[in-house]
């Protein structure tokens, strides 16, 4: 059977977040392919505030969870693959859970070339929309 991780994983956040409280994720920083902000990595672990007012272009499948969100005003695109995944908790109560350890599929280099065109594409600097030219139309009296 396919790991039950994501499953969980999602249906914790859904009622998390329909509780009005706020998700957190504790990642294992030191898993494979993890793009985390180091400088807040504690004891090899990092815990990630994943409400919907804190990240943006959330995106959370069987295999991975990523997201856009600053840290220090910084922008930066997170990347975890589900096995890196330790517990999701609401920070208000505490309540939410721990994985157990699970095998997942290796992270293959097919999984490595996707997130890294995921974070350059997240890297790359909106382009500044075009200045609109002076209206059309003219007013005659």
């Amino acid at each position: 059977m396919t790991p039950n991780r994501p499953y969980l994983l999602r249906a914790f956040y859904d009622w998390i977040v329909d509780n009005d409280c706020t998700p957190h994720l504790v990642v294992n920083a030191e898993y494979p392919a993890v793009q985390v902000p180091v400088q807040f990595v504690q004891d090899g672990q990092i815990v990630l505030n994943i409400s919907p007012s804190a990240v943006t272009q959330f995106d959370m499948d069987n295999q991975q969870l990523s997201f856009n969100a600053r840290f220090s005003g910084q922008p930066m695109q997170v990347y975890v693959p589900m096995g890196a995944v330790l517990a999701i908790y609401a920070r208000e109560n505490g309540e939410g859970t721990v994985f157990t350890q699970e095998t997942f599929p290796e992270y293959d280099e097919e999984q490595q070339v996707e997130a890294e065109v995921a974070v350059e594409a997240a890297e790359e600097k909106p382009k500044e929309p075009e200045k609109k030219k002076g209206a059309h139309l003219r007013v005659i009296k």
